[in-house]
């Protein structure tokens, strides 16, 4: 029976210097290997060009590289890039590329399907399949960097774990791709232009303080009154809003980094005075900002857009109250690229 492969991106530096002296190598051939994967992001042992033959042929014996390819790829009329990433496992996430007059972001996904339930959202209708590896991970930004110098002849700028699953369910893998992202020897992005989006996994968040990350943070929240919030995430009944606070107002006092709340304003679930008070109320626990988020509707089931007169008063209460507030259009409308409700549906 044959033994399945390792992928040779699970070793660390050291590991791979370790398995070349192992095989009567030189230690430094293993940072020759490390950098065509990550730096490189070389997907075939066979182009590493200056490696021998023989070890090429070691490698390929001993490891599998399990990059992504990206199966199909969708132009929207605004520039948005929609990836439909098929894994080597032959399962498919979703990646997008959103750009504007001075940056591009990608929007990446780190779970295959999402464990969450949010009632508004394409993914949550996907039962989670597995979670990405940090290189699985790692490749989407890749991918989506060398489209924003193909098509907008400038650098991938920005990151946004917005794509399909809830990052704090995979958090190893995130933080180990983010590491590589940021690292000197992958990507060498700031982690300044990287932020995680959950849904409130308020455990998760008060680690990610204590892990004492760079990045940013947003929370999808959607409505402060708990019962409204319970209505749309079900979920969240097992991370309420007072716990959701207080995991805030840790990762606030240990990181000093601003939350910014992404919130969706839908027609007769929250687009009354009370919840916009409540939100209110709630963006003073902790200095953050407020993306309001035009919604890209799934279906003609309950969630609709909200009128724009009632995005205006949520605007209009939250600049009353010195909380910084924009909209933030719905991007790739014509190919269903709506960053945070992903779905393949290949």
């Amino acid at each position: 029976m044959e033994i399945e492969k390792k992928d040779i991106r699970s070793l660390s530096k050291e590991q791979l210097r370790d398995f070349f002296v192992a095989n009567g190598d030189k230690a430094f051939r293993g940072n020759q290997v490390y950098e065509w994967l990550w730096s490189k992001a070389l997907h075939n042992f066979d182009d590493m060009t200056n490696v021998s033959k023989e070890t090429r042929t070691m490698l390929e014996n001993n490891f599998v590289i399990n990059h992504i390819k990206v199966d199909q790829m969708q132009r929207s009329e605004d520039g948005t890039v929609k990836n439909a990433v098929r894994l080597h496992d032959g399962l498919v996430v979703e990646s997008v590329l959103i750009p504007t007059e001075t940056r591009t972001t990608a929007c990446v996904s780190s779970q295959v399907g999402c464990s969450l339930d949010c009632n508004f959202c394409a993914t949550a209708r996907l039962k989670r399949m597995r979670n990405l590896e940090p290189g699985e991970i790692y490749d989407q930004v890749v991918a989506i960097d060398r489209e924003s110098r193909l098509y907008y002849n400038r650098p991938l700028s920005n990151i946004v774990f917005m794509g399909m699953g809830e990052p704090l369910m995979n958090y190893n893998n995130v933080m180990k791709a983010i590491s590589m992202i940021t690292s000197e020897e992958g990507l060498g992005m700031s982690p300044k232009r990287i932020t995680v989006s959950t849904s409130g996994v308020s455990k998760m968040i008060k680690k990610m303080a204590d892990d004492d990350v760079k990045f940013k943070l947003a929370v999808s929240l959607h409505s402060a009154i708990e019962e409204t919030r319970n209505h749309i995430m079900p979920f969240t009944k097992n991370f309420q809003l007072p716990e959701l606070k207080e995991a805030l107002q840790y990762w606030y006092q240990k990181t000093k980094s601003k939350v910014t709340y992404e919130y969706v304003v839908w027609k007769g679930i929250n687009d009354d005075k009370a919840s916009i008070d409540a939100l209110v109320k709630f963006c003073k626990y902790v200095p953050c900002k407020v993306n309001l988020i035009e919604y890209n509707p799934i279906d003609d089931g309950e969630f609709q857009q909200a009128s724009d007169e009632a995005i205006d008063n949520y605007i209009k209460a939250l600049e009353r109250n010195d909380i910084v507030a924009k909209v933030r259009r719905s991007r790739g409308k014509d190919i269903d690229a709506a960053c945070g409700q992903l779905a393949n549906k290949s």
